[in-house]
């Protein structure tokens, strides 16, 4: 599974991530879970990579524990609670050739993971086109996990 980062808020509102932070987050976080390894990849969309034994996780589970990670990093930043982001974990498997020739470019039949942090999930969701880019794929072929700020508080 790899992930990127789509920070869709103001950096006057929120601190943006480096790579290397946006990465960390989910080093330490998941480093609790034996069977979860994650690393920092070498690419310009993809950031980190996620490898999980899929007898023991689904992908929409690690979604989920992605989104926990990114809200605790944002919890433990102490920012105004107005100016929390909602965090979505938007995923799909890839079905068309890779991009590059890159070895850390996303290949046929893996997770490809949009992390996101927005004011708006809701907006975000829809200037996208969420709703008709999954219309046409299975159910088992994507996942969306969406946490709002008021979850932040639930750990």
């Amino acid at each position: 599974m790899l992930l990127a980062h789509n920070f869709d808020v103001s950096g006057d509102i929120v601190p943006a991530l480096s790579r290397e932070e946006f990465a960390q987050v989910f080093q330490s976080s998941l480093s609790t879970y034996d069977n979860l390894q994650c690393r920092l990849v070498n690419h310009p969309h993809w950031t980190v990579e996620i490898l999980f034994p899929t007898n023991e996780f689904s992908p929409q589970q690690v979604g989920e524990l992605c989104a926990q990670a990114l809200a605790e990093k944002r919890h433990k930043q102490q920012l105004n609670a107005d100016t929390i982001p909602e965090i979505l974990v938007l995923g799909g498997i890839k079905t068309t050739p890779p991009t590059s020739d890159s070895p850390d470019a996303l290949q046929p039949g893996n997770w490809g993971v949009d992390v996101v942090e927005t004011q708006s999930g809701e907006a975000f969701l829809q200037a996208i086109a969420w709703d008709a880019t999954i219309a046409q794929k299975s159910a088992d072929s994507v996942f969306k996990v969406e946490r709002k700020p008021a979850q932040a508080s639930n750990y």
